[in-house]
Order: C-alpha cells, then structure tokens, then sequence
C-alpha cells in the first residue's frame, strides 16, 4: 500500500515536529514492513514469536516521516522530509509526503476494509479527518513513464483545519503606524492572553499546543511578557506617498525565547493589492480572493536569508522586515478612514488580532489628504515668485 499525504492549504504548512499519522485497523491487520516512513511503536508482536517480527502490530498505529538523510534503499519517492509539508501556493514540489507499507494478517477475504479514526498531527492538534472512502482506483507509472498501472483500490480521506481546535488563545497581533501620525496603534492589550506576571519580569510562560500523552514542558511557549503577550506581532507602516505609488514597511517580530518560525508566511488582506505591488526582501504572490472581500497578497521569507524568523534574545526580539512598494489606483487611494491599513492578517494562517478602527492613526486634522505635491506646481509658484520680485 501507499499512502500520500498532499497538503492543498495555499499559506498553512506543516512546521518542524512534522505530521504524524494515525488510524485504526478495521479488523487484526499488521504492518510487515514500511518504507518512507515509520511506525512510532511496535506494538505487541508475541503470535509471531517463530518468524520475522512485523514493523508493526498495533491496532491504532501512528506514523511518522523520515528524515532526509534516511537509508537510500528506505527512501520511495515522495518520502522523507522529516515531516515538513510546505505550503501549496509557495512550493507544491514540497507540498506531499508519500510512504509505502506491506499489510499482513488479511485472511482470505479479498474485501479489504478501510481503517477507521484517521487522525493527523501537524504538528499539534487541529486537523479533524473525515471517514476514509473508496474512490476511483489511482493510476500511476511504471518504466519511467512508459507504462500505466491501476491500483486496486484507493481510499481518500480529506483533513480540515481549525484554530479553535489548535490553539486556546490567538498566537500573533497587529499593530500600525504611519508617517503623517506620530501615534503607534499597539496591538490590543491581552490579544493572546494577559499578562499575570510582575511588570519588571521580562519572561512570561504562554501555553502552547499539548500532545497526546505527553506533559512535556516543551508544550509551553516561553516569550517575552508583553501586555499583549502574542509570541508573534505583525507591524505596518505606512513610510511614503509618492504622486503614483506608496511604500509601506512590514515588519514580522518573534516573541519566543526558544522557538524559531522556520518557513514562515503572512497573508495580508488590502484593496490596494489590486494594482503592481513589490516586496523587496520577501517573496510575495497574489491568491486568488475567493472568500475575501479584498485582494489577498502572500509573503514568505527568501531562502537563506530570512526564511527563518529567530526566536527572541534578552534585549531584542527576532525579526525581519521588508518595504512594500504598490501602485496607486487614483480613484480609490486615500489615506483618510484608515483606507492604507491592512484589513486582516494572518501569520502562517492563523488570524491575528487587529486593533479596533477608532485606536488607527488618523490624518491631522491640518492635512486632510496629504496628497504628494507636484514638482511642476512648485516650479511655477517659484517663477512667478521671483519674476514679481526682481
């Protein structure tokens, strides 16, 4: 048997830890032997005391990927990432995870039944799978490509996501700023929990996600305290505002004292992503907006050079930024109402919380538009200037 795990998510992947994939026998099926992959335990194997022990003989097993550097003769296609499943719009090369098995203890009966209780771990909670059905048999390649089999049968079963179910408070906050308000909207006080210790303590326990049958202290976060207390915050800032363009600074701060964000992404809902938008030292890319009211632009980190947001130092979180440069679309760009600040923000897909509209930092009262002045006018306010004074 082969079992493909193909994560479709556009911006959610799986981080380190990896997936780990559970289910149970429908009847007193054994796992003889694996490749790509292993089974987490044994299991109890005594009725098989005068032969090879099987992989595995657990009626629930759960299975784990290999690492890169697994044994070549270990390694079927597909295989072998240490679990790490990137994102579907980033890099669907890296998006699947496959591994094969060789199934004992069938009996006669040549009506296989599917397994039941399919559970995925990616690397915590929140995945809930539905039941795993037939679908039409997979057909795949054989001599390089020349020839075509037919599997016997397939099962598919779908995984969907919920923040709920992974995490018991928000993991990421936004806060904004602009270059014609002196005032920083912080993120919200308590965003992702309140902040019970001393004023003066500098580090702060935040729970995380817990594995089963596990009471690992490595469950908690240990981030720097914060009145927000989010082991990630998200800032934007509106820099210029230039007659046909406008640059923004997004800035992706790491809160943690012990854990790196490795392939990390934020997605960023704005109308103004409609029109040319360059990020200078992030990879970017538009989805499509199916689901959002406004134009939906993805960001992740280059590869060696700021892929990795590091964890948090005494005087200083880790962090990594770039300038946003887009293109105005003159009949909708204004700086008024809080138009240039990002709707929603998601870090690594999860919903970060945004400051409430009235805390934004709004035009003066002053400068109503703050509209880039044009050269030209300049120049002939000069001319006459000087032609009426000399």
């Amino acid at each position: 048997a082969r079992v493909t795990i193909q994560n479709y998510y556009q911006y959610r992947h799986v981080d380190k830890l990896g997936w780990k994939l559970g289910w149970t026998w429908a009847k007193n099926e054994t796992i003889l032997s694996m490749a790509g992959a292993f089974a987490t335990k044994q299991g109890n194997c005594s009725s098989f005391k005068f032969q090879t022990p099987p992989h595995s003989c657990e009626k629930s097993p759960v299975i784990a990927d290999l690492m890169p550097d697994a044994l070549s003769e270990n390694k079927p296609d597909g295989c072998c990432h240490g679990g790490l499943l990137a994102a579907w719009a980033i890099n669907p090369s890296k998006s699947f995870s496959s591994f094969e098995m060789t199934i004992g203890n069938l009996g006669t009966n040549p009506n296989v039944q599917a397994p039941i209780n399919l559970t995925l771990m990616a690397p915590g909670p929140g995945y809930t799978c539905d039941l795993i059905e037939d679908t039409d048999p997979t057909v795949y390649s054989d001599i390089g490509g020349k020839r075509q089999l037919q599997a016997y049968r397939t099962w598919k079963s779908t995984c969907t996501y919920s923040s709920f179910i992974a995490n018991q408070a928000p993991v990421c906050c936004v806060s904004l700023s602009t270059f014609y308000n002196p005032k920083i909207t912080s993120c919200p006080t308590c965003s992702c929990g309140c902040r019970e210790a001393d004023k003066n303590t500098v580090s702060c326990i935040r729970e995380g996600y817990s594995e089963p049958e596990s009471d690992s202290f490595d469950n908690y976060d240990i981030v720097q305290c914060t009145d927000h207390m989010c082991p990630v915050r998200i800032h934007w800032h509106i820099m210029t505002n230039y007659v046909t363009h406008w640059k923004v600074k997004l800035t992706i701060s790491n809160y943690n004292y012990e854990r790196n964000y490795s392939n990390w992404n934020v997605l960023i809902q704005h109308p103004g992503f409609s029109q040319s938008t360059t990020a200078y030292s992030f990879n970017s890319t538009m989805l499509p907006s199916f689901g959002f009211s406004d134009e939906v632009a993805l960001f992740w980190g280059i590869e060696y050079y700021n892929d990795e947001l590091l964890y948090a130092e005494e005087d200083k979180v880790g962090a990594v930024s770039t300038q946003i440069l887009l293109r105005k679309d003159l009949d909708s760009f204004t700086l008024r109402n809080g138009w240039a600040l990002p709707r929603r923000i998601y870090f690594n897909g999860e919903d970060c919380q945004m400051p409430l509209p009235d805390t934004f930092p709004m035009l003066p009262n002053v400068s109503s538009s703050l509209k880039p002045t044009n050269p030209v006018f300049l120049l002939c306010i000069y001319l006459t200037f000087k032609r009426l004074f000399t």
